[in-house]
């Protein structure tokens, strides 16, 4: 019985940027008994447009590397990196990861956030992100293509990932509290280098509406992907919808 704990439900295989240490965490956080998680990294020296581009090539690659192992799901774990190229772009790297390992199911963190959105019926948002101008064109470009009205959007300015992971979580409560707006159904927590999950319970009850994150999404997409239907306390409204 112990044996099955070690993703006898789901084994999840996470593609992340090299300088991160936020996500990793946060999905033990939330991974119901049986769910594991299996990691792999890529090379991210900054967060602008330029390095963002270099990074679809890798993923593939990092994707055929994980599928040698027995996962039932595999996700890029980088928004900006999968939204960097426009629509469909994630949709184009999806088909990629999928082609190179063996047929898994595999996702990436913007995919995921429009999927979590989707799924709460919410299409007028507000985000809040770590990037800074040119990166946050990008991702509300990314958004609107996608169906979505994005009626504010907030960036911290930082250009190294190892920065963005360095923020505490006062700082991202914060961030999410100025980027609400009255006509937002929804908070979007963009980047999962930004530590968030923790948090997220707390800013559902202060600003009455759900708040999605980038980790918390993509994480929620991976147990959909991998066919597991339980839901999960304490981590938002997402993770509570009715059969995931």
């Amino acid at each position: 019985m112990s044996d099955f704990s070690y993703g006898g439900r789901a084994k999840i295989g996470l593609i992340y940027p090299a300088p991160g240490w936020v996500m990793e965490p946060e999905f033990y956080l939330m991974a119901p008994w049986g769910v594991s998680t299996y990691t792999t990294r890529i090379s991210l020296k900054h967060v602008n447009v330029a390095e963002l581009r270099k990074l679809g090539d890798q993923s593939v690659e990092a994707a055929e590397l994980l599928a040698q192992a027995p996962l039932d799901v595999i996700a890029l774990g980088c928004t900006s990196g999968s939204f960097v190229n426009g629509s469909r772009y994630d949709q184009e790297l999806i088909e990629k990861m999928e082609g190179v390992s063996g047929g898994i199911p595999c996702t990436t963190t913007s995919t995921a956030v429009v999927a979590a959105l989707k799924a709460l019926h919410v299409t007028k948002i507000a985000v809040a992100t770590p990037y800074i101008d040119e990166v946050n064109l990008k991702a509300k470009n990314f958004l609107e293509a996608e169906g979505l009205d994005v009626v504010n959007i907030k960036g911290l300015g930082l250009l190294q990932d190892i920065e963005i992971d360095r923020q505490d979580m006062e700082t991202v409560y914060r961030l999410a509290k100025e980027v609400d707006h009255v006509e937002a159904q929804a908070i979007v927590i963009l980047c999962t280098g930004l530590r968030s999950v923790p948090i997220i319970e707390a800013l559902e009850n202060d600003l009455g509406k759900p708040v999605i994150s980038a980790i918390q999404a993509t994480f929620w997409h991976c147990l959909r992907l991998s066919g597991v239907r339980e839901n999960v306390e304490g981590y938002g409204s997402l993770l509570r919808i009715e059969g995931l």
